[in-house]
């Protein structure tokens, strides 16, 4: 696969390959693509969230169980 890009953009590519530690272009465009994949998966659970029926309020109350649940060890 060949990308063509003018000279502006081409320079952003390579700051930040060198900022960000990348080896290569490639690695830099494979990491760009996997958090878009990412971005999209993210965003269809919202979407499938969003569409579904409401089945509790999630109020104070709720959030406190949450809180409760996260600091208890597991297996208790």
């Amino acid at each position: 696969m060949n990308i063509s890009l003018p000279d502006s953009l081409k320079s952003f590519v390579d700051e930040q390959i060198a900022e960000r530690g990348f080896g290569t272009i490639s690695e830099y465009v494979r990491e760009l693509i996997r958090k878009e994949q990412d971005r999209n998966q993210l965003r269809t659970v919202f979407l499938e969230a969003a569409a579904s029926p409401v089945v509790a309020e999630m109020g104070p109350t709720y959030f406190a169980q949450v809180r409760e649940r996260i600091r208890k060890p597991a297996g208790r």
